[in-house]
C-alpha cells in the first residue's frame, strides 16, 4: 500500500500518532485539543512508499476557532505540503462547541517517496486561537480508512483503570488506605475524554470524582453503603495492569439509545457503559466530558430474585422457633445458632450465577452479628469454592440490611454456603434474613443528555443483544490493522534500503 494509515490525534496527551511525527511551535496542550496561538504551527512528517499509486489524497483537519469573549473568533490558517501552499487564509468556523471537519484534496504530484512534511500554520494576524483536534490523510479511493483506525484505537484506550486509595473524611490523622481498583468505560461515539464521573451502586454506596485533563489522576469522595464517608483518589495504571477489553465484564452495558427533542424520540449513538469499583453494580451513572457535554443514565433494576428451595444450618435454636427457615421469609423471626461460629447451606431451584447477596441483622444483641464470613458455591455440596470473604463487617442497627457484591463470579452453582467464622463477641450467632440476587437480565435506562451550551434533552436506551456487532465491524477493523502492519513493514524496508545505500557510499 503506497500511502500508509496516517493520523495525528491531539485530543489526548501525548498525542496518538500513526505513521507520523509531530512538531509544534507556539502551541499549548489543552486537554481535548492543541491550542495554536498567532504564528503557531504544527508540522507532521509521514512516510509514503510509492506516490505514483496515489493520484490524489484526502486530507481532513478537524479544528475549531475559539471565541473572543461573546464574539466569534478569528484565526485563519495556511496549509502547506513540502512547503507548497495547499490552502491559504482559510477561516475555520468558530464560536461553537464542536469541532469541524475541513476536507481538502491533495494532488498526488506533491507526494514524494520517503518522508513528506505537512504544515498547518496560523496567521500572525489571528486574534483568537485555533483548536486543533486531529489530522488524517488517506488515498482518495479509501477515504476514512485512517479515521476508522484512529477511532478503533481510541475506543480501546477509553477503558480507564486506576489504583485507588481512601481515607476517612474529617480526620487529619488518618492515612490513605488502598481501595479496590476502579475500571470504567463510557463511549457514545463522541471520542471525548471524561472530566467528571459519579455513580451510585445497588448497595447504596456513592462516589463522585474529577479527573486531571491528562487522565493521569482523579480526586473525589466516596460514601459507603453504611454511610461512612471518605476522601477518594486514584492514579491511572497502564500496561499489564490495564484491561484491554471489557466485553466479558458483568458490569458492562451496551444500549441502543434515543434522544428526545422536538416532541419525539430520535435514534442516537449506541452507548457502552461500565463502572466497576469492586462493589455492587452501578444503578446510576452521571458524567461530563472535556468538551462540556454531560449525561445521566439511571438503570432500571436488573436484580433477579433467586428461588431458594432448601436451607440447612450447622446449628439452630429449635426450642424457640429460631430456625434457619426464618432466613427465607419476611417475618421478624430470626435464625440463632448457639455457638460463636456457624454455617448455613442454601439450595437453589436451579444453578444460578449469584452476583450479590444481602444479610439483615436480627432484633437484639449486636454481639451476635456476623463479623467475618466466607460465601462458598458448590455443585454437589461436597466440593466448595470460595466466592466472597468479608472481615470486620458491622451493622448500623437492628433489622438493618447490608448488600455485598460478587462482581467476579461467573459460575452458576446449585448450592451456596454462608460460613460465619467470627461474630461481635457473643456466644451465639444470629441473622434475620439472607437474600440472593442473580445475574442481571436485559436492562434499559432513562436519563438526560446535554451538549455544551445547549439545553438538556431526553435520553433513553434499551439493551443491545449480546451478539450485536461492535461499532467498528471486525472485518473492516482487521483490514485496517493489517494495513497498519503493512505500513510498518514498508517503513522498515525503506529504512533498510536507505541504510544499504549509505553503506555503499
Amino acid at each position: 500500500m503506497s500511502l500508509n494509515v496516517t493520523f495525528a490525534d491531539f485530543s489526548v496527551d501525548p498525542p496518538r500518532l500513526s505513521n507520523a511525527e509531530a512538531r509544534q511551535h507556539q502551541c499549548d496542550v489543552a486537554g481535548s485539543h492543541l491550542a495554536l496561538k498567532a504564528s503557531g504551527s504544527v508540522e507532521l512528517d509521514f512516510e509514503v512508499t510509492d506516490p505514483k499509486e496515489v493520484p490524489e489524497a484526502t486530507l481532513t483537519i478537524t479544528a475549531l476557532v475559539s471565541r473572543l469573549g461573546s464574539s466569534l473568533g478569528y484565526s485563519p490558517i495556511d496549509v502547506l505540503l513540502q512547503g507548497e501552499v495547499l490552502v491559504e487564509g482559510l477561516t475555520v468556523p468558530g464560536g461553537g462547541d464542536l469541532p469541524h471537519d475541513n476536507v481538502f484534496a491533495v494532488p498526488g504530484r506533491l507526494l514524494k517517496p520517503g518522508t513528506n512534511t505537512l504544515e498547518i500554520r496560523v496567521s500572525a494576524k489571528a486574534r483568537s486561537m485555533l483548536w486543533l483536534y486531529r489530522i488524517t490523510l488517506d488515498p482518495v479511493h479509501e477515504r476514512g480508512r485512517s479515521e476508522r483506525a484512529r477511532a478503533a484505537e481510541a475506543v480501546r484506550d477509553s477503558i480507564f483503570a486506576f489504583r485507588t486509595e481512601r481515607r476517612a473524611a474529617h480526620s487529619e490523622s488518618s492515612s490513605w488506605e488502598p481501595a479496590p481498583r476502579l475500571v470504567f468505560h463510557i463511549d457514545r461515539g463522541e471520542q471525548s475524554l471524561p472530566a467528571q464521573l459519579s455513580w451510585r451502586g445497588e448497595d447504596g454506596a456513592e462516589s463522585a470524582i474529577s479527573f486531571q485533563s491528562s487522565m493521569s489522576d482523579f480526586y473525589g469522595c466516596h460514601r459507603a453503603g453504611d454511610g461512612t464517608t471518605y476522601e477518594y483518589r486514584g492514579r491511572r495504571v497502564a500496561g499489564q495492569d490495564c484491561p484491554k477489553s471489557v466485553e466479558n465484564s458483568l458490569h458492562l452495558h451496551r444500549f441502543r439509545t434515543e434522544e428526545g427533542w422536538g416532541g419525539g424520540w430520535h435514534p442516537s449513538h449506541d452507548l457502552r457503559l461500565m463502572v466497576d469499583d469492586g462493589g455492587a453494580p452501578a444503578e446510576r451513572v452521571a458524567w461530563r466530558d472535556q468538551q462540556g457535554n454531560s449525561g445521566v443514565a439511571v438503570l432500571q433494576s436488573a436484580s433477579t430474585g433467586v428461588e431458594v428451595t432448601g436451607v440447612e444450618a450447622s446449628d439452630e435454636f429449635g426450642a424457640a422457633g429460631e430456625t434457619a427457615d426464618n432466613l427465607l421469609d419476611e417475618s421478624p423471626e430470626k435464625w440463632l445458632a448457639c455457638y460463636d461460629s456457624a454455617w448455613v447451606d442454601f439450595t437453589i431451584a436451579r444453578p444460578t450465577v449469584i452476583t450479590s447477596y444481602s444479610l439483615m441483622s436480627a432484633n437484639d444483641f449486636p454481639g451476635r452479628d456476623p463479623r467475618n464470613w466466607t460465601l462458598h458455591g458448590s455443585h454437589d455440596r461436597s466440593h466448595w469454592t470460595p466466592l466472597d470473604s468479608r472481615t470486620g463487617e458491622t451493622f448500623a442497627g437492628r433489622f438493618r440490611t447490608r448488600k455485598f457484591s460478587l462482581g467476579g463470579n461467573t459460575t452458576a452453582y446449585r448450592h451456596y454456603r454462608l460460613d460465619i467464622t467470627r461474630n461481635g463477641g457473643a456466644t451465639e450467632v444470629q441473622l434475620a434474613h439472607v437474600h440472593f440476587v442473580g445475574a442481571p437480565a436485559d436492562q434499559a435506562f432513562t436519563g438526560y443528555y446535554q451538549r455544551f451550551n445547549e439545553g438538556p434533552i431526553g435520553y433513553r436506551g434499551t439493551a443491545l443483544p449480546t451478539d450485536t456487532p461492535p461499532a467498528f465491524p471486525a472485518p473492516r477493523l482487521a483490514a485496517d490493522l493489517e494495513a497498519a502492519v503493512e505500513s510498518l513493514a514498508a517503513t522498515a524496508r525503506t529504512l533498510s534500503d536507505l541504510a544499504a545505500q549509505l553503506r555503499d557510499h
